[in-house]
């Protein structure tokens, strides 16, 4: 009895009609004749079905050889691979990365949940939803000419009704990431135009010749803090690292004319200093010679009195002697009294007992005294040189 099976795959009649029998006709010995490739494509499908949990060719509802129903058949072990699957999805689409220099915002059905650091996170998707959002990134908005040449915003106007054309560099981060989403429609806008008004306000304030020279530090400082409290107040979440104050010039169309007049206050300045420093040389000499004829004043009244003080004190102190013995007193003030008078005057002495001989004895005591003057004189004036 011929074998239906024609080798191991189980093909042995390809035809029914006698066409080509590979199996069951060879002779012993002979090596089997592999099958028909579409005969091993519906091997394997067969197969995979039985391992999906579906039933073989053989046994199903569509007849011998058929697939049953056309598809795997619905079982435990395939929804338990597709809950596993759409599993992991979500997994995968709740997880997120937050770096370094970034923050996350939760926000659990779209009201704000809280705020994320850096690492990865799990927000449980379609719940929660989150924003990843740069914070420590610097951003740079430019206001002036500068920026934008059809623009005026750089051009304002100073106490001293002065235009002057500012150009300035706003350079800020995100210090809340939540307060900056939720609280301001348009950052960029908002910050443009809170650092273009607070410029304007310093600047109406401020004389155009300390805004060109030395006041570019402290206008940069002022705008800064200026700037900052008023997007605090706004609660934008956003934080200004530095204002940049890049130009300070008259506009274009008169800064010829603006230096000349530079120059003409440049030239007065000079002059003035020039006046300034005259009248402080004379106004010091006119002081010292009225402090010098003040201090001579006080020495002049200091000696009077001096002296008065002293003539009175030795009037008192002979009086007090004259009371004590008045004919000695009167004999010593004569005395002193021709001792002051001929002190003052030549004198020539004459001795009367050698009058009768024709020989005047004389004794010349001025001239015995000019040589003793002369000698002191010249004494005074060595010890001074």
């Amino acid at each position: 009895m011929a074998s239906d099976n024609g080798g191991p795959w189980g093909g042995g009649n390809r035809g029914r009609g006698g066409g080509d029998n590979r199996g069951g006709d060879r002779r012993p010995g002979e090596p089997p004749i592999p099958p028909e490739i579409d005969q091993i494509v519906k091997k394997g499908q067969e197969q995979l079905r039985v391992l999906m949990g579906g039933r073989g060719g053989h046994g199903g509802r569509g007849g011998s050889g058929g697939s049953g129903g056309g598809g795997p058949a619905l079982t435990k072990g395939t929804i338990g691979l597709g809950v596993l699957g759409a599993l992991v999805l979500w997994v995968i689409a709740s997880l997120y990365t937050v770096q370094p220099e970034e923050q996350g915002v939760e926000l659990f059905l779209g009201k704000f949940y809280r705020v994320t650091d850096n690492g990865l996170q799990f927000a449980p998707w379609p719940l929660v939803k989150a924003e990843v959002i740069p914070v420590t990134t610097e951003r740079t908005v430019n206001i002036g000419v500068a920026a934008n040449a059809r623009s005026q915003s750089g051009l304002m106007l100073t106490t001293d009704e002065n235009i002057v054309d500012i150009d300035f560099q706003v350079v800020w981060n995100i210090n809340d990431p939540a307060k900056f989403l939720f609280n301001l429609r348009d950052p960029e806008s908002t910050i443009r135009a809170v650092a273009e008004s607070a410029m304007r306000e310093i600047i109406a304030a401020s004389e155009l010749a300390p805004i060109l020279n030395r006041d570019r530090g402290i206008i940069a400082d002022r705008a800064h803090e200026l700037i900052q409290s008023t997007l605090d107040s706004y609660d934008s979440g956003m934080n200004v690292v530095r204002v940049n104050l890049d130009k300070a010039d008259p506009p274009r169309e008169v800064i010829d004319a603006f230096r000349d007049v530079q120059a003409a206050a440049q030239e007065r300045d000079r002059l003035q200093r020039q006046a300034d420093a005259y009248a402080n040389t004379v106004l010091a000499g006119a002081r010292g010679e009225a402090a010098q004829i003040l201090e001579e004043a006080e020495a002049y009244r200091a000696r009077v009195i001096n002296e008065a003080e002293g003539e009175a004190s030795r009037f008192l102190a002979v009086l007090r002697e004259y009371k004590d013995a008045p004919a000695v007193t009167r004999k010593r003030l004569y005395l002193e009294t021709m001792e002051q008078i001929f002190g003052r005057i030549d004198k020539v002495i004459i001795e009367q007992q050698g009058a009768g001989q024709g020989v005047v004895p004389y004794l010349p005591l001025n001239e015995l005294r000019r040589p003793a003057a002369a000698a002191t004189t010249a004494e005074t004036a060595g010890e001074n040189n």
